[in-house]
């Protein structure tokens, strides 16, 4: 499966009440939590965000609270893809659980630029700059968590089995 989109880049430890707001945490509706993710830390993500974007992050992307919220808003605000130097570990379970995919790449983190258009193959772990030309390699999922972000989530990849 490839992803392809706009980069919307940011620091480390962007925790999971600046992702969704606890303000909002009243809501399981995905569209509701995807209007307002992000928006403490760039107001602007959800008028700008479009299915395929990737998000790129530094270190520690996601710490703060298990809530499975901050995940469930990123992906149904339309990112199929954070690249980041590392995960808080809640995060990335939650991230695997709802189908959201998520890769640890230093190096593409430190050069991937916001707004460049990025293809990355999830399949191989290639990520390719499209604005730069550039191609980085990150370490792809094994085939059972492939198949659970394919299904959208733990729960249908059960269903469909």
């Amino acid at each position: 499966m490839k992803v392809k989109g706009k980069v919307f880049k940011y620091g480390n430890d962007v925790d999971t009440d600046v992702i969704i707001p606890a303000r909002y945490l009243n809501t399981t509706s995905e569209s509701e939590l995807a209007s307002h993710c992000m928006e403490d830390i760039d107001a602007s993500f959800v008028k700008n965000v479009s299915k395929g974007d990737i998000i790129v992050a530094g270190d520690n992307f996601g710490c703060g609270s298990s809530r499975e919220h901050a995940p469930i808003a990123i992906k149904a605000s339309g990112v199929q893809l954070v690249i980041a130097n590392s995960f808080a570990r809640i995060f990335y379970r939650n991230s695997i659980n709802i189908g959201l995919a998520i890769w640890e790449c230093p190096q593409a983190v430190e050069e991937i630029a916001a707004g460049d258009r990025v293809e990355a193959d999830l399949a191989t772990g290639t990520i390719h700059d499209l604005t730069t030309g550039k191609t980085f390699k990150a370490q792809p999922f094994p085939p059972f968590i492939q198949n659970i972000i394919e299904a959208g989530g733990l729960i249908n990849s059960i269903k469909n089995k």
